[in-house]
């Protein structure tokens, strides 16, 4: 499965010299000061280039139920989606979230909010009603774009969200009434709008508010610029390397930030077609999809690899996988092992890259042509300046070897501007000049990251962030709880899982049957991810003497780690 594709990116060497940005920005046609909207460049750009009759996407559901679109479809579907948004009132820069499975209306509903000017928020389709209130509620959404399958949970929430001023069904049959707030829309029935005004964005115009988990406190929403394009449009094109005739697919939900970076606005402002496929995980399934549908670049989770790994090697050798030219991994770090397997069975490397919801792009990666180091992050993204400070002074340093908090320079286009209504949150983020990721990592001699932990006490489970507090403010609310402590354990598949710590009020009995129902409280009221895979019932939680729980101790036992000074610790 050699490719004789030339990179896009060329020289690595010679990229960190030059001018990444204001090249990205001569490429668009964009011009400093003038108008930005993202959707518009997905768009109507790619159709003023010639290109109004290619393949943009490819939608496959369940049966193989099948949806094609060619740019020109994207761009009536997102007229007709912002025309229909104002047509209700949506103002410039209210939220809109789209709450939605991966079906069509996800991708082309988030077009529309754009072009309309308005925020996108999408969310999780799998998020429960607190994961769901909480978010809404701080975002002040004055719209949800849902479905019938989805709707119930938002009807829930209802009289909780004064600012909430419609529902949007997608795919509304008629057949139960509407109810208070509601509003079907059907994009297939609808007329297409062939001419819109699309909002007059600028650089610094809000586009995004994607949700990320805090260690401390309820979830915090990242605020991201059009002007992000510029990031998302230069890193799709030298580190996915995305070519004009290649079929993408990029497995990540857009409720994820790389979902909606690389899996709607990389490809699409590059005219390239992607595809995506809606149906739950299972190896055949993805390798038959790759078959079938000739994809060449393929981004994924290393979650998802390490699956594909445990499915075995017989399972890749059953498919057609020759259309393969480039694979790419994004959500956590990425073990050697994955990448010595993928070049076993693929002939092909998978590159890992890093980055975060706050950075809404590439930080971090190796890249085609570059040499890869198993189990390394790679180089910085050439117009990206990144470095390790020192854990207690957060000053820079160069030493080989040596443990760091991963920073970078402030500046690049696709930055998170705030975090919504939390500036004093936000501005933590940055010490002495640098934006702190929260994570450790070492760099060797020929520059390249290697990935340690994180700096706090966040949960990465198959890439997704769960945050300690919410989890255990949920558990709280459960009858039996009396005091609960949540933390990761590790796991084969999914590199850490969420692990809780509980005791029990008196009249309960920590068992098999109360394990069950808890877990199913947390999956309902949060989500499948943030449900604990196990939990241990204790008579007491290790704290310190002014009564916090000490969450490192019980970590440290679950790893098998040092537990360190415990002097603090009031029932040591």
């Amino acid at each position: 499965m050699e490719t004789t594709t030339k990179p896009n990116i060329g020289s690595y060497d010679e990229r960190v010299k030059g001018s990444p940005w204001a090249l990205a920005e001569e490429e668009l046609g964009y011009k400093p000061g003038s108008d930005i909207n993202i959707a518009w460049y997905c768009t109507d750009r790619i159709c003023n280039m010639g290109k109004a009759a290619k393949t943009a996407f490819i939608w496959e559901g369940m049966g193989g139920a099948e949806k094609r679109y060619t740019f020109n479809d994207l761009r009536l579907a997102s007229n007709t989606f912002a025309a229909f948004l104002q047509g209700l009132g949506i103002k410039r820069e209210e939220r809109v979230c789209l709450f939605l499975d991966r079906i069509p209306e996800l991708y082309l509903g988030f077009l529309g909010v754009l072009k309309a000017g308005a925020v996108a928020q999408p969310l999780f389709s799998a998020f429960g009603d607190e994961s769901l209130l909480v978010r809404l509620e701080n975002a002040q959404t004055t719209a949800v774009i849902t479905q019938r399958k989805h709707v119930g949970k938002v009807r829930k929430l209802r009289e909780k969200l004064p600012c909430l001023k419609y529902i949007i069904v997608v795919d509304d049959d008629g057949k139960k009434p509407l109810q208070e707030r509601e509003v079907a829309f059907s994009l297939e029935q609808a007329k297409p709008v062939e001419d819109f005004k699309c909002a007059d964005t600028k650089a610094e115009s809000p586009s995004l508010l994607h949700y990320t988990s805090g260690t401390t406190g309820m979830p915090k929403g990242a605020q991201h610029v059009h002007y992000s394009l510029i990031s998302q449009y230069l890193t799709a094109k030298w580190v996915l390397d995305l070519h004009d005739d290649d079929i993408y697919w990029c497995t990540a939900d857009p409720g994820w930030v790389t979902g909606t970076s690389y899996g709607i606005i990389g490809p699409w402002s590059l005219g390239v077609t992607s595809c995506v496929l809606d149906v739950g995980f299972t190896s055949e399934s993805w390798y038959q999809f790759i078959q079938k549908r000739r994809v060449t670049v393929w981004y994924s989770a290393p979650t998802a690899i390490r699956a594909l790994m445990k499915a075995g090697d017989e399972a890749v050798k059953k498919h057609d996988l020759s259309s393969l030219r480039h694979l790419a991994s994004v959500g956590e770090p990425l073990n050697s092992e994955a990448v010595t397997w993928s070049e076993r069975v693929f002939g092909l490397p998978f590159h890992d890259s890093y980055w975060q919801t706050e950075t809404g792009s590439i930080m971090i990666s190796n890249y085609p042509g570059l040499k890869i180091k198993p189990g390394s992050m790679g180089k910085p993204f050439p117009g990206i300046t990144a470095t390790l400070l020192d854990l207690q002074t957060f000053e820079p340093f160069t030493e080989a070897g040596k443990i760091g908090l991963i920073a970078v320079k402030p500046g690049w286009p696709a930055m998170m501007r705030s975090y919504w209504n939390n500036e004093e949150v936000y501005k933590k983020k940055f010490r002495n000049g640098w934006y702190l990721t929260g994570d450790r990592a070492t760099r060797d001699m020929d520059g390249y990251y290697w990935f340690v932990g994180r700096d706090d006490d966040i949960i990465n489970t198959a890439g997704h962030l769960v945050s300690p507090f919410e989890v255990e403010s949920a558990l709280l609310e459960h009858p039996a709880v009396a005091e609960s402590a949540v933390v990761s354990k590790p796991d084969e598949i999914n590199m850490e899982v969420v692990k809780a710590f509980v005791t029990v009020k008196p009249g309960f009995i920590g068992n098999d049957d109360l394990t069950l129902e808890i877990m199913n409280f947390i999956r309902k009221k949060l989500s499948p991810l943030a449900m604990p895979q196990e939990i241990e019932y204790t008579p007491l939680l290790p704290k310190t003497r002014s009564g916090k729980i000490m969450r490192r101790v019980l970590k440290a036992k679950e790893w098998g780690q040092e537990i360190g000074d415990t002097s603090t610790l009031e029932n040591d």
